[in-house]
């Protein structure tokens, strides 16, 4: 006769967990938890650029108008309620800086990486928890500097979320001095954060799946967050570079960027846009690996050519690094050049399209159940 171990009593005590709430939830080193942080931070981020765009709109809509509650705001940004123009610049530079890097960064990348590659992956937990824990808690702080820059002498960037050169460079030419300074070394702060959560997702997937998950049994939102992280890894290291000496310029009399001591402006353009587009994948390919999920599950059959589409997001990552040029047509660049970019820029349609057109086959002839995903 077969017999049933009933586990004792002290040893079922012996599973709670009876760790202090700070260890639990706050510094955590758990995926999951690390994974909720990130949402709740990028929420609150997406509810400060959503309120900065409401600002902005209601400037549009009413010019010279007072803000409703605007009375509340300090002289220098406000007075009286009606919007000064510096402020609205300053409106525009951390509407962009909040969405694209404290909000859409953190929730598609920092949120979904976290939560779903460990668990789509069959590992335990992260490669380095400890790291991971240190990439949530690295950006914390950066958000906090870049909320900060609202209240020092001068307010916040004002040159845009790009800080064109030498309008970025030189306070003479913006009037903002320390709140730029501070824009440049919280994004050189959140850059760190990144690098950290990137090394850590590679790491994983690379060294943590399940036996028997090869690379092309790998579920799409896994490969499309390991492609997004190959390009933070690469992508980032260039940003930060571009802005600690953008800060330089700024602090301690070096002339990268202002033209009237031999500096190239162009040479920022370059910079930042050649970690600027990249960025743009890192923003989408998770979304496009989430969607192919989403609609394999809701046409209730398996996505169609799984492979085409692994290699669509592995070329469209690639092609992501040779089209920067598209984004500075206006600069006087060569004819010539010009033309090559515009030409690699025209070739990213194809594995876009072959994402699409796969999408689309797959929901050809499904059961298709239309759940709120779907």
């Amino acid at each position: 006769m077969s017999t049933v171990a009933i586990p004792h009593a002290a040893e079922v005590h012996a599973l709670h967990d009876d760790r202090p709430f700070l260890r639990k939830y706050i510094f955590s080193t758990d995926h999951k938890i690390i994974g909720i942080q990130f949402l709740f931070m990028s929420l609150f981020f997406l509810l400060v650029g959503g309120i900065l765009a409401m600002t902005m709109r209601w400037q549009l809509a009413w010019p010279g108008r007072p803000l409703p509650f605007g009375r509340l705001l300090p002289e220098t940004m406000a007075p009286d309620g009606v919007m000064l123009p510096e402020f609205y610049n300053a409106l525009v530079t951390m509407h962009g800086t909040f969405m694209i890097f404290f909000a859409i960064m953190p929730l598609l990348v920092g949120v979904f990486a976290n939560y779903l590659i460990p668990l789509m992956c069959g590992a335990p937990d992260m490669a380095f928890p400890r790291l991971n824990m240190m990439s949530f808690w690295t950006a914390v702080p950066a958000g906090i500097l870049m909320l900060a820059s609202f209240f020092v002498e001068g307010g916040s960037a004002g040159a845009g979320w790009t800080a064109y050169a030498p309008l970025s460079a030189s306070p003479e030419y913006s009037g903002v001095s320390t709140g730029q300074q501070l824009w440049c070394l919280s994004l050189v702060i959140l850059g760190f954060s990144s690098l950290m959560g990137a090394v850590n997702y590679i790491t994983t997937v690379i060294n943590m799946r399940a036996p028997g998950l090869t690379w092309f049994r790998l579920p799409l939102p896994v490969w499309a967050l390991f492609i997004t992280s190959i390009l933070i890894l690469l992508a980032i290291p260039i940003l930060a570079g571009a802005l600690i000496m953008l800060l330089f310029d700024q602090t301690i009399g070096t002339t990268f960027f202002l033209p009237q001591q031999g500096g190239q402006p162009l040479l920022w353009q370059h910079l930042f846009w050649f970690f600027g587009h990249p960025e743009v994948y890192i923003l989408i390919l998770p979304a496009m690996g989430f969607a192919s999920e989403i609609l394999a599950n809701g046409a209730r059959k398996p996505v169609f050519g799984y492979r085409a589409l692994v290699l669509a997001i592995c070329a469209i990552a690639f092609l992501g690094w040779i089209v920067w040029g598209h984004h500075m047509f206006q600069s006087g660049m060569n004819p010539m050049l010009g033309t090559t970019f515009m030409v690699s820029t025209i070739v990213i349609a194809v594995p876009s399209a072959i994402k699409t057109f796969n999408w689309l086959a797959t929901l050809w002839k499904g059961n298709i159940h239309f759940t709120v995903p779907m």
